[in-house]
């Protein structure tokens, strides 16, 4: 009254209160509706989508994905973290139904003809001959299947292995030359030249009999690839503080193909001598590597032959951990 100089009825004051607590009311509704879309968009929606991928995901479905709309809400990272999941989840049964699939079919083959074998030799008209050709058909796949199993069990244990409960400084200049040793009638039967360049006293730290696995699996590949007359090469090194071992064949090569994949579980480039082993060797070798915190390359070209190369932390002599 003393500012406007007018005296509001009771009516009009009633009107007033009602009308501000209607616009209250209004306002309040407006503001709770803006907030609820709010929340529906960035927490309801985005929370079920999240619900929904992981339902997916624990019921075997590993091509699930958080939509990206999810990811511009408060719940990015969350479903970015969650993407990141399902792909690894996805690659590891990929990898899983390969390996199944591959063991399957390599046990499958030896099986096959141990059995076809067994059958021919039940024949009781079969001659002498034709019985000791027979039983040593089946004992060279009986060798294959027992060291397919071998090396399967190896590379499963050595994948859940990180770290060694001892590690020892060994000789691996000696180490070397007895895994070639043992290839000797090997390389004289094909007439293979063999030229050796390998340095005394290199010592590295690990397990000597674990990475003996890796030499015999590499003179094993280098002499199998090897013509007769061909010719294989063994190097050991220390380059910078570190043991090096190349081991070099003229053999038939690889393809850009190969060398991508050579390491992988079941790879076998030259399908011509599948017979001759199972595609673990090298996957074998890489993971004893890994272990021992070094590294394993190879060079190669079509005809002109391969190189691997080894390269170990090298360690003084008799240091024990």
């Amino acid at each position: 009254m003393n500012t406007l100089g007018y005296e509001f009825t009771q009516d009009e004051i009633t009107r007033a209160a009602v009308s501000t607590f209607l616009l209250v009311i209004i306002i309040s509704l407006s503001f709770a509706t803006i907030d609820y879309i709010r929340r529906v968009i960035t927490v309801i929606r985005p929370t079920k989508e999240i619900q929904k991928c992981l339902n997916e995901l624990t019921h075997g479905d590993f091509s699930a994905r958080v939509k990206p709309t999810v990811s511009e809400s408060y719940f990015g990272d969350i479903a970015n973290d969650i993407n990141k999941l399902a792909k690894e989840l996805s690659s590891v049964e990929t990898l899983r139904s390969d390996f199944i699939s591959n063991v399957s079919h390599e046990i499958k083959t030896p099986l096959a003809i141990i059995q076809n074998y067994g059958m021919l030799l039940s024949d009781s008209n079969l001659n002498d001959e034709k019985r000791i050709e027979y039983a040593k058909v089946i004992t060279k796949s009986s060798r294959q299947l027992a060291e397919l199993v071998t090396n399967i069990l190896r590379l499963n244990k050595l994948e859940n292995q990180e770290i060694f409960p001892s590690k020892e400084s060994f000789n691996l200049s000696e180490e070397l030359c007895s895994s070639l040793l043992s290839f000797e009638d090997i390389w004289n039967e094909r007439n293979i030249e063999i030229e050796v360049d390998i340095e005394e006293e290199i010592y590295t730290l690990g397990d000597a009999a674990l990475l003996s696995l890796v030499w015999n699996n590499l003179l094993s590949n280098a002499f199998k690839f090897t013509p007769p007359g061909g010719r294989v090469r063994v190097y050991l090194k220390l380059y910078n503080d570190k043991a090096v071992v190349r081991v070099e064949d003229s053999g038939i090569g690889m393809s850009e193909d190969t060398i991508k994949h050579i390491f992988e579980k079941f790879y076998q480039g030259d399908t011509s001598h599948r017979e001759k082993g199972n595609g673990l060797g090298l996957a074998l070798a890489k993971r004893i590597v890994d272990i021992h915190n070094g590294e394993i390359d190879v060079l190669s070209e079509i005809k002109k032959g391969s190189s691997f190369i080894v390269t170990l932390p090298h360690s003084e002599k008799h240091y024990y951990n």
